[in-house]
């Protein structure tokens, strides 16, 4: 069994359109192909989103009973399907089936003279589902006879994302053995990192399981009933369930990419400067400059093989559920201690309100776009 990656994500969204002009003005997404009746994907519409490594299909329901409208109307926009990749779609299908997986999709070829691509569809989590996808020929043709390319191929090198990093996913409370155990034994993942982290009287247990590849991280995440209710219990209230609460971008200049995208509109949690006051007491010296990091609110931590560099976007849409993050690593494999901490207290601030971010945050300059939402 070879999974080598994340090969896209697909969104169940009210509407394609509007979220594809959000992700292309904001983070620099370029449309690259779209799909609906007319290329025989019934009941709905999608749209091929790509920056750097980065592929998003974004999908609405035209009917009633499609599964992405039935998606939207109990969870509101989020992410539906994790696809990975592979080189064996077929057995990998097979296998995972054989281990405990329900089989959605039985392995189908799509194909024309650019490519060959083989996917089938299994189990996840929650409403989430896995794509196996198995590529051969042109990787700029994303599902042939399916997903029309309305670009040409182009180089997406210089963009300021690079991959997914990781997935958040949160779980009702007593689920998160059961759902890493899951990864363990179907997909072959290792649970490399655990953390119970406390915010605010909140109380949550993390696990982070990873692929053999080291090319697919899920952090899984769920609430501490003992505590006072929180932002996880929130998410799984207003996501009627289990669900991927953020999708985390990797870049190679995290602070060229949260100036670039500020300036283009996205808001960014706020961190209190007491924060950046007492970092260099913590870590010593980093390799990014520290005021620049305290001017854009982007966090510094470490593991045992380096450093990570981190910031939460504030949510997308009005259920205030699915939002990103921007990740930078600078030989780090896993994740910071207090950067987890400090992270979810800046989302605890955010659906605080204006008012006690404000009085968290000190009064510094920042480009347009960073204030708390």
């Amino acid at each position: 069994m070879n999974i080598l990656g994340i090969d896209h994500l697909e969104f169940y969204v009210g509407d394609a359109r509007q979220t594809a002009y959000y992700l292309c003005t904001a983070f620099g997404f370029r449309i690259c192909g779209q799909g609906g009746p007319q290329t025989g994907l019934a009941g709905q519409r999608s749209l091929l989103l790509q920056h750097g490594d980065i592929r998003i299909v974004l999908t609405s329901g035209l009917v009633a009973d499609h599964p992405a409208t039935l998606y939207v109307g109990r969870h509101g926009d989020g992410v539906a399907v994790i696809a990975f990749e592979t080189d064996d779609a077929a057995g990998l299908y097979d296998t995972v089936v054989g281990r405990g997986a329900t089989a959605l999709e039985t392995p189908t070829v799509h194909e024309n003279a650019a490519g060959r691509v083989v996917t089938a569809s299994v189990s996840g989590f929650g409403d989430v589902t896995h794509r196996l996808v198995e590529r051969h020929g042109s990787r700029w043709e994303f599902l042939p006879t399916t997903i029309e390319m309305t670009a040409d191929e182009q180089s997406f090198a210089d963009d300021l994302l690079q991959v997914i990093d990781h997935l958040a996913i949160c779980v009702p409370a007593g689920e998160i053995a059961e759902t890493s155990r899951y990864y363990q034994d179907v997909f072959g993942f290792a649970e490399i990192f655990e953390e119970y982290i406390e915010v605010g009287g909140q109380g949550m247990d993390s696990k982070v399981v990873q692929s053999p590849s080291r090319q697919v991280t899920f952090t899984l995440i769920e609430p501490d009933l003992s505590r006072r209710p929180g932002q996880i219990d929130d998410f799984l209230s207003w996501h009627a369930g289990a669900g991927v609460q953020h999708v985390a971008f990797r870049t190679n200049d995290i602070v060229t990419a949260v100036r670039t995208f500020a300036e283009r509109g996205v808001g960014f949690l706020s961190t209190p400067q007491t924060y950046f006051d007492a970092l260099e007491k913590r870590l010593g010296s980093v390799d990014l400059p520290i005021e620049e990091l305290r001017r854009l609110g982007v966090l510094v931590d470490t593991d045992h093989y380096g450093e990570l560099y981190q910031i939460f976007t504030q949510s997308m849409h009005v259920r205030r559920t699915l939002f990103l993050e921007l990740i930078e690593r600078h030989g780090a494999l896993t994740f910071g201690s207090s950067n987890i901490k400090a992270l979810y207290e800046a989302k605890e601030r955010e659906l605080a309100g204006p008012a006690e971010a404000a009085q968290a945050a000190a009064p510094d300059a920042r480009p347009a776009g960073l204030a708390a939402a």
